[in-house]
């Protein structure tokens, strides 16, 4: 049996592949382009991938058994015309639960705790010339009596709650899909979750219902000095508006995801990367090591639950 891993590189150099082995053949490729991806799939019965495009094409010039999605996200696959092939696809669902929590509550920490500003007071010498033992310029706050709002209640949101609720906040949260409830929090509408919150953080998936969600008339609402966190998907923000709302209204938005990736030379975001209130990291809430051990593990699983039967 032959097994093909499209992009190697988006699980780490650092991550050991060799169970995988034992289903046969492992050929590894770093990246690949849609132009190549028939002809890497020739003889292969088994096709790992987490970004590259698996479409109908791709599936009547090949003989695939199984689509592994290195992923939680399914739609790179054409996934119903799969099916009606006789393919079978398998994702890998709530590896990275903890590290994208993580990640959330420090983009919120480090805002709050005015991090950069202290950092760099003493890695510019400014501490060691001080008469006194402190430097407390720049006030900041606690997170402990904070109201923070989460849209998308799934198992990230609800972990970011738990957090967040350790540290003392109170927790409101919007449903996008308007199934999720718990009844440990509050349920409110999108207005004044946006209105009414000093953090906010996005988990909820991107569709019609969330593209643009968070737009230039709602974000008037937003708090002056409130936090916009996005962990989920970049399109749920119009990231015109953001480079907007910025010019009028003292907001801090921590990005990990955005609409493009990676960000294109005519981004908006472009335009705000300098921006002491804007963190923008590279799609990396869900790869914490024990998250990529995980997710490793799961496509393991389901090569391994395919052949077994």
């Amino acid at each position: 049996m032959k097994v093909v891993i499209l992009d190697r590189s988006t699980l780490g150099s650092d991550m050991d592949l060799s169970i995988l082995n034992q289903f046969g053949e492992l050929v590894c490729y770093d990246y690949t382009n849609d132009d190549e991806t028939i002809a890497r799939l020739k003889e292969c019965d088994i096709v790992i991938t987490n970004k590259v495009l698996i479409t109908k094409e791709v599936i009547d010039a090949t003989e695939l058994k199984l689509i592994c999605i290195s992923a939680t996200g399914m739609n790179n696959v054409d996934i119903e015309y799969a099916k009606h092939k006789g393919i079978e696809v398998k994702n890998v669902a709530g590896y990275s639960t903890s590290s994208v929590a993580q990640l959330t509550i420090s983009f919120a920490l480090h805002f709050i705790q005015k991090m950069d500003y202290y950092s760099n007071y003493v890695k510019e010498g400014n501490w060691q010339k001080s008469k006194i033992f402190t430097h407390i310029d720049e006030p900041f706050m606690e997170l402990d009596g904070k109201t923070w709002g989460i849209i998308g209640l799934g198992s990230i949101g609800e972990k970011v709650a738990q957090i967040a609720s350790a540290f003392g906040c109170n927790i409101k949260y919007y449903s996008t899909s308007g199934m999720n409830y718990n009844a440990n929090y509050d349920a409110t509408d999108l207005a004044s979750l946006i209105s009414e919150s000093d953090i906010i953080s996005i988990h909820s998936p991107l569709n019609e219902k969330t593209k643009d969600l968070l737009n230039y008339e709602n974000m008037k609402l937003l708090k002056n000095d409130s936090i916009v966190i996005n962990v989920a998907r970049g399109g749920i923000i119009n990231e015109y508006d953001i480079v907007e709302i910025l010019k009028e209204k003292n907001i801090y938005f921590a990005l990990d995801t955005v609409t493009t990736e990676p960000i294109e030379e005519d981004s908006p975001l472009n335009d705000i990367l300098e921006n002491e209130n804007v963190i923008i990291t590279p799609h990396i809430a869900w790869s914490s090591i024990e998250a990529r051990k995980k997710l490793i593990e799961g496509v393991y699983n389901n090569i391994k639950g395919f052949i077994d039967g």
